[in-house]
């Protein structure tokens, strides 16, 4: 046999070879993806703990007040973050907020209810002071520097926005969620605009309870 033909067949024989290899590889791969339920490996991602809401926030309330997160510390907490020139969420929402103070009959002392604006340049603590006498005098509202006010919605996660309207003036987009924290300021759950009543008064019964 020639040397050249040994060659070619050892050529031949090693492509063989890796040929088979590979093949072998694939189908190794193959099986584990299929005897895991997934035809690819997918890692396995876990999580612990709450969601990571609220924080420190220093504002000024419709009394003139400042406050920090600590004021309102010792009771669990409810907080909606909204502005007085929205036309329906807002008020909708402090309504049922009032309702739900009403219905939780003593309980309700028991718990902080916080309105915080995200429009700032207009609501101001003596505008909020005349805006909050249609609901619960319990409910707090607060307000502060467009800094401040920016400070705490990132603290509670909060998304919102300023939309121009004609004749030169604006409104505002928001979160509608309103967020309950416990008396620690830890978070416990959010209560979606317009959810059942007797689920959003569940929610704060628990709250309170711990």
């Amino acid at each position: 046999m020639s040397s050249t033909l040994k060659i070619i067949r050892w050529i031949a024989f090693g492509l063989i070879t890796v040929l088979l290899l590979q093949i072998g590889f694939f189908a190794w791969h193959w099986y584990r993806g299929e005897t895991s339920g997934s035809r690819f490996a997918q890692p396995i991602i876990t999580t612990t703990g709450v969601p990571d809401v609220g924080g420190p926030f220093s504002l000024v309330n419709h009394r003139g007040e400042r406050v920090t997160q600590d004021t309102f510390k010792g009771k669990p907490t409810v907080y909606f973050f909204g502005f007085t020139h929205c036309p329906e969420v807002c008020p909708t929402t402090l309504f049922e907020m009032t309702q739900h103070l009403k219905d939780l009959g003593p309980d309700a002392d028991r718990l902080n209810v916080v309105f915080v604006t995200v429009d700032p340049e207009r609501d101001t603590p003596e505008l909020l002071k005349t805006y909050m006498e249609s609901f619960d005098p319990r409910i707090v509202a607060l307000t502060g520097t467009p800094e401040e006010v920016t400070a705490a919605t990132k603290a509670f996660r909060v998304a919102y926005r300023k939309v121009p309207t004609e004749g030169g003036n604006y409104t505002m987009e928001h979160s509608a969620s309103v967020i309950v924290t416990d008396a620690q300021g830890g978070f416990v759950s959010l209560i979606d605009y317009h959810e059942d009543k007797a689920t959003a008064l569940a929610k704060l019964k628990r709250a309170i309870r711990g």
